[in-house]
């Protein structure tokens, strides 16, 4: 996953910042966009390196908090997604920049 550093302008990740259990995150989706790489990649790498991502670096959405988050997001491109997804928190973004 390692990619040359790009600028990302300010408004377009602070928009992709949602609070879920006290803690501010990024939805795994929104990560893979702006890491240039499919959400499938992105989580085949957290996988593999696992044991760098503990609870308090990630965890996974439950039914309830999707379905919120759902509705508090203005676009419908959540079709087709067969498992709730990954959420990471400033901890687990950094650790995500150092999988590859």
């Amino acid at each position: 996953m390692q990619k040359d550093i790009i600028a990302i302008p300010s408004e377009r990740i602070i928009s992709r910042i949602f609070l879920v259990r006290g803690k501010k995150v990024m939805i795994d989706r929104d990560l893979a966009e702006l890491y240039e790489v499919e959400t499938r990649t992105l989580n085949q790498a957290v996988r593999r390196n696992i044991n760098r991502f503990p609870l308090d670096f990630m965890f996974r959405l439950s039914e309830k908090e999707f379905k919120n988050l759902r509705s508090q997001i203005e676009t419908s491109t959540w079709g087709g997604r067969r498992y709730l997804p990954y959420v990471f928190t400033e901890q687990g973004v950094a650790m995500l920049s150092s999988c590859g």
